[in-house]
């Protein structure tokens, strides 16, 4: 019989880092047309764990922030060429609004000029030979696809 004053251990919340099929079916189904923003949100690890991809490991370890530089490093020419781009790129930290543990080291906003043209990119066998960076990096993410509306409101 299990002691009053032992707790057992805490479940690790989920993790996010690739999506789903079910949600890349939503987001090809929201017909999204002309420009789409991904607003990034990621959370590193302290160590980068290359562990899934040992042939880009590098020689001595490196902490999760900059196996994302080397991803980033790799990836901007093939958003480059797909017609993408990076339009921000910010530290994080504790939220304002939610979850008082939630935090995000990075917040990133990156454009690309259709929902299409993203699709082509993420599946570029160029880009996807440096994705192992980002899994090495990444301990949790959150990716929100955003189109433009007509706002009501002055901008």
């Amino acid at each position: 019989m299990p002691s009053l004053f032992t707790s057992s251990p805490r479940p690790h919340p989920p993790r996010y880092l690739e999506p789903t099929q079910a949600a890349g079916r939503a987001f090809v189904m929201r017909g999204i047309t002309g420009n789409v923003v991904m607003l990034n949100l990621l959370r590193f690890r302290d160590t980068a764990d290359y562990s899934q991809h040992p042939a880009l490991a590098p020689a001595t370890p490196i902490s999760g922030a900059e196996a994302f530089d080397r991803y980033i490093e790799h990836t901007l020419p093939f958003l480059r060429e797909s017609g993408g781009e990076l339009l921000f790129v910010g530290t994080g930290g504790p939220v304002l609004i939610g979850p008082e543990d939630e935090r995000w080291d990075l917040v990133m906003l990156v454009r690309q000029r259709s929902a299409e043209s993203f699709l082509a990119f993420s599946n570029h066998t160029g880009y996807l030979g440096g994705l192992g960076h980002r899994t090495a990096a990444v301990e949790d993410s959150r990716l929100l696809p955003m189109s433009l509306v007509d706002s009501p409101f002055p901008m």
